[in-house]
């Protein structure tokens, strides 16, 4: 009963610290809780379609002028657009100072076949975004085309009569607010659904420990370093200076989400507990935190975009090849546009860094010698995408006169 009474980042935290236990001396217990991180995924995954669009077409129906959507719109992508490059470019100078990959002769590596289907070229990326068919994108879960049609929808949905336009608004603010509610409900189960997320991936990575401690610990460490430059010094700069809000009392409100994505490993997971976080906790209007944030989860991709540039510069430097400044230009250039690209599910950042590599004629074997290790740092740069996005949607509510919590 007392555990029930905790807050509940804290709850997940014990949860985290059980499942780690349990996957590493009682392995046999997986059969027993992994069921409900797999319920748990579903109940998260069953309601970001219909949150996403709800949450899009009532902000941008409550921006109101198509100049306001326009500024906020512009202030939007200015800012993923801004943070992204400067993690690419922490990246890069870390990667450089520490050269993890000089002399470093690895002993393993692992197919990739285990790579789940990639998100498309980057020139593809507008094309995406348009759908053919939008109940078939919603269908597929594949959130750029749903996005875009969201906020096509809402704004013509602002452009009609107030006969037409007072109903549709209602009608998708009232939707809104029923799937807030739905997702509050399947939040409740967050340490449940964790605690079987995160047992079955230990015992899965249980016999990749010894690789992760060793060849491999100087390109984690640079990864990491670079990781929590940009959280934890970059991003409470911006919030301070930029947003002249209180770094410290967001973290405090961002824990629960924060921790979700540390376990979930996905953004688009995570994103119903965000918009909760900054919504109630940080006191962001809900017409800032409905456009900016399911945006976010799908361009803003702080921590992957770091992550590609560091581990396509390791894999130059393990295969012995020397990168020019424009090699390196491209390589910047390329993992902001990946960034971009890529999913919000686990494992995204592995499917772009092959369009990096590509970019840069770098080999795409290399990948293979990276994927020991990317668990942890996937949950770790997914912590960095989820906080970027909260930042941001208190920034732009700064800017835009808002009095928030923080």
């Amino acid at each position: 009963m007392r555990l029930l009474k905790l807050k509940l980042h804290w709850q997940i935290l014990i949860a985290l610290v059980v499942a780690v236990m349990l996957g590493l001396y009682l392995p046999a217990s997986v059969r027993y809780v992994s069921w409900m991180g797999d319920i748990f995924l579903r109940g998260l995954k069953m309601v970001i379609v219909p949150l996403i669009f709800a949450s899009i077409v009532s902000g941008v129906t409550s921006i109101g002028s198509g100049r306001s959507l326009g500024r906020i719109g512009l202030k939007t992508i200015s800012y993923y657009i801004f943070t992204s490059t400067l993690a690419i470019l922490t990246g890069l100078i870390l990667v450089n100072l520490i050269r993890p990959g000089v002399d470093v002769h690895l002993g393993f590596s692992e197919e990739i076949s285990q790579l789940p289907v990639g998100s498309g070229k980057i020139n593809d990326l507008l094309i995406r975004m348009i759908p053919e068919n939008i109940i078939d994108s919603m269908a597929r879960g594949d959130i750029l085309p749903v996005i875009f049609f969201a906020v096509v929808f809402g704004f013509f949905v602002s452009q009609v009569n107030d006969q037409y336009r007072q109903p549709l608004t209602n009608f998708f603010d009232g939707l809104f607010e029923v799937m807030m509610r739905v997702t509050m409900f399947i939040i409740r189960f967050t340490p449940l659904g964790i605690l079987g997320i995160v047992t079955r991936e230990v015992v899965r990575n249980a016999d990749k420990l010894a690789d992760i401690a060793g060849s491999m610990a100087i390109y984690m460490l640079t990864v990491i370093i670079g990781l929590a430059i940009h959280a934890a010094i970059t991003l409470p700069l911006i919030l301070r200076f930029v947003g002249k809000a209180n770094p410290a009392k967001h973290f405090k409100n961002m824990a629960t989400p924060l921790l979700t994505a540390f376990s979930t490993v996905s953004s688009s997971a995570t994103l119903p507990l965000t918009m909760e976080a900054v919504e109630h906790k940080s006191g962001v209007s809900n017409k800032i935190t409905s456009f900016t944030l399911p945006l976010g989860a799908t361009i803003n991709m702080d921590g992957t975009a770091l992550y590609e540039c560091v581990a396509a510069i390791f894999i130059a430097q393990v295969y012995g090849i020397e990168l020019t400044f424009v090699q390196q230009a491209i390589i910047v250039v390329t993992a902001l546009l990946a960034s971009i690209g890529a999913a919000g599910i686990p494992m995204a950042g592995l499917v772009m860094i092959t369009v990096v590599l590509t970019a840069a004629n770098l080999p795409l074997e290399g990948v293979g010698l990276i994927i020991a290790v990317d668990l942890i740092l996937d949950m770790m740069r997914t912590t960095v995408n989820v906080w970027s996005d909260s930042c941001g949607a208190v920034t732009i509510a700064k800017s835009e006169g808002e009095a928030t919590l923080v």
